[in-house]
């Protein structure tokens, strides 16, 4: 007898629980920039998300779909960690437990469990958060090496708010910052600039990046033509226009796009299963990225990105199905 599960289908001698262990080693360098950069707050942001994440989806499988304990396969530790890497350090407790029970609960259970559901869950607990408390998660703290040794309570805009406010005024003089107010690259590539807290250190994403690859969790294709498609667009309009909002690596090194491309353009349930349409689904979604950063009232745009190409999964996989040899078209 044939027993057909729910996806993701891969051809591995490992299970779902092993996998999703290296993706929460690989998310560890990311906190541990959190916990440098913000202190404690960081750690209590952590904290909450994952144990509100962990204890919706225990609730939810043992008193409504009655299928078991799922919360072993650490499934829901990995949205726990992610929709916290997409928060401030300041944002309240309640608020992240009203965003774990959207993450888990609406965009997870009710389509089944893991598996079944068609947008990434930390992302719709981010997006729902946004729409809702609109302040509080526009609030960034100024990042301190060893802040929990720093005076705290001093905030600042994002490098993406910053470029973007540059470029909307004609009149430097009336402009809210100027070009030299921008962080070194080396700073925005460390995570000394001010973000969600999972996602201003680009060294510790590549260092999980690293990691997964070497573990074979995640093929390279969907990250590198993500980011490279956000680079190559990026590029090409600050050549042609010489506008600072267009500045390639600040793109590259700032916001979510690392967070997003690694860690949640490549869950398996909610992006394409072959390379064709992985390269397909990663460049749409950098196009969209751009889009949204350059042209909207957003600095960021890379949440709705991928929700949005989440969505189109399944008319990728079908455009981009593997055909079999001497199938005919």
């Amino acid at each position: 007898m044939l027993k057909v599960s729910t996806n993701p289908h891969m051809q591995t001698t490992r299970d779902t629980k092993s996998l999703m262990f290296d993706v929460v080693i690989a998310l560890m360098p990311a906190a541990i920039a959190a916990l440098l950069f913000f202190g404690v707050d960081a750690l209590r942001v952590i904290l909450t998300s994952v144990a509100a994440c962990v204890m919706f989806e225990y609730l939810a499988c043992r008193y409504w779909l009655k299928n078991g304990n799922t919360t072993t396969d650490y499934s829901a530790v990995i949205t726990g960690l992610l929709l916290a890497y997409n928060l401030p350090s300041t944002m309240p407790c309640w608020m992240i437990l009203i965003g774990a029970f959207v993450a888990i609960i609406l965009a997870k259970i009710c389509f089944g469990g893991l598996g079944c559901n068609i947008f990434n869950p930390a992302l719709v607990g981010r997006v729902f958060l946004f729409i809702s408390f609109p302040v509080q998660m526009t609030v960034w703290p100024k990042p301190y090496l060893f802040r929990m040794f720093s005076p705290d309570g001093e905030t600042g805009a994002t490098t993406l708010r910053m470029i973007k406010s540059i470029s909307q005024t004609a009149d430097s003089s009336q402009a809210m910052y100027a070009f030299e107010d921008l962080p070194e690259y080396w700073e925005m590539f460390v995570g000394n600039t001010g973000g969600c807290i999972g996602e201003v250190s680009a060294l510790a994403l590549l260092l999980g990046f690293g990691y997964m690859l070497w573990r074979r969790v995640i093929s390279w294709h969907i990250p590198v033509v993500f980011i490279g498609t956000v680079l190559l667009l990026t590029s090409v309009l600050y050549w042609t226009t010489g506008n600072a909002k267009f500045l390639p690596l600040a793109h590259i090194f700032s916001g979510g796009l690392m967070l997003g491309a690694i860690f949640m353009a490549t869950d398996y349930t909610t992006s394409p299963m072959t390379i064709k349409g992985q390269v397909i689904y990663a460049v749409m979604g950098g196009i969209l990225t751009v889009i949204i950063r350059a042209f909207s009232a957003y600095p960021e745009g890379i949440s709705f990105a991928i929700l949005i190409m989440n969505a189109f999964v399944p008319l990728i996989d079908k455009f981009a199905v593997q055909r079999y040899f001497g199938e005919k078209k």
